[in-house]
Parts: C-alpha cells; structure tokens; sequence
C-alpha cells in the first residue's frame, strides 16, 4: 500500500488550505482511504494505485503550498475506515517522507523498506522541481496534448502557431516530465507486487 501524507506549508501565515484540499483531491483521484486531516494543517490518504499517487505527489508538491511524504509497504490489515486510525509501516514511511520533505527543495520525499525508495525520491523530487516552473501557457497546451490532441489541433484551440505550441511543451519538458512519472510508477508497482508475495 501507499500512504500519503500532506502538510501545509507556511499555514500560520496565510489561510487553511486543508478542506478544500480534501475535497478536491478525494472528488478527483481514486483511493483506498480518503484524504482525512489528521492533525492541525495536515491531511493523510492511503492509496493502491501507483500512477495516482505519484501524480499528485507531484503535483502537491510542484505547488509549493505543501510538503509531501510518500510511503509505501505494509499496512494493518483490515484497514480501519477512518484513514487517521491506520497503522503499519507504510504509515510510518509517510510520516518519516514528510518531515524529509519540509527541507527539500522540492517539497517531496519518498521512503520504504526497499532501497529503490532513494530512487524514487530523487526522480519524483526532479519531477516536482521541473513541473513547479511551468507557465500557465505551458499548463494550457501541455493539458490539451494529455487529452491526445495533436500540436495542431492544440494550436488551432488556442489560436496560436504549431511551432508556438511545439515551444510551449518543449520549454516545459512536458513529455520527459511524463515520462519520468511513468517509469516511477512502474518501479513503485513492481515493489508493492514484491512486498505482496
């Protein structure tokens, strides 16, 4: 399993951004146990479902507004249904991945019982990093071309040029970032599949 959990970053300073967190992110992705707050301006999740996690990892933490501790092995089984109430390594891998995270540059840490976790670590911090300079034109384009819209029909929506939009992605590293949450995905699915047999 994976758990992960969300802390606000710089939440004395500004408003509470938990609720809406928890609302859009468990109206959006697909998860074991919801986003629940567990303490003060931190949220918790558990999730089965590598490709999810890792993207919004990414994403939570390529916002800046939150440090992001991914953790991933065992849990207590059943699992209860209040999220806060689990138990088991995989919970204590996220707690240990998000105070890493407050002191990273990219918001993000990973940590589990395998040494692919420092891997995975400094690949999704990369990610995050790269992700956190995109402009909102990159978003633009790179959001249409997710929905498997060619360059030209991308640059028809937007009424700018083919070669634009081409800079846009490129500028972004749109399709490397992509990929490099991809082939995270399929190491992390490959550990979980380890530690289930």
């Amino acid at each position: 399993m994976i758990v992960m959990t969300i802390d606000q970053r710089r939440s004395r300073q500004g408003e509470d951004k938990v609720e809406a967190l928890i609302n859009q992110a468990n109206n959006t992705v697909t998860h074991v146990r919801p986003f629940q707050r567990t303490a003060g301006d931190e949220v918790q999740a558990v999730f089965d479902d590598s490709m999810e996690a890792i993207h919004l990892a990414v994403m939570m933490a390529a916002s800046g507004d939150w440090s992001v501790g991914l953790g991933y092995g065992e849990v207590e089984l059943p699992l209860p249904k209040e999220t806060r109430a689990g138990r088991g390594p995989a919970f204590v891998f996220a707690r240990e991945a998000v105070e890493r995270a407050k002191n990273t540059n990219a918001h993000l840490a990973v940590a589990g019982p395998t040494e692919e976790a420092s891997r995975l670590e400094a690949e999704l911090q990369l990610t995050a990093c790269i992700v956190s300079k995109r402009r909102a034109t990159a978003w633009e384009a790179g959001t249409l071309a997710d929905q498997g819209l060619t360059q030209q029909q991308i640059a028809t929506r937007l009424g700018i040029t083919q070669q634009a939009v081409s800079s846009r992605l490129s500028a972004a590293l749109w399709f490397e970032a992509n990929r490099m949450m991809e082939e995270a995905t399929k190491s992390l699915s490959k550990q979980l599949r380890k530690l289930g047999e």
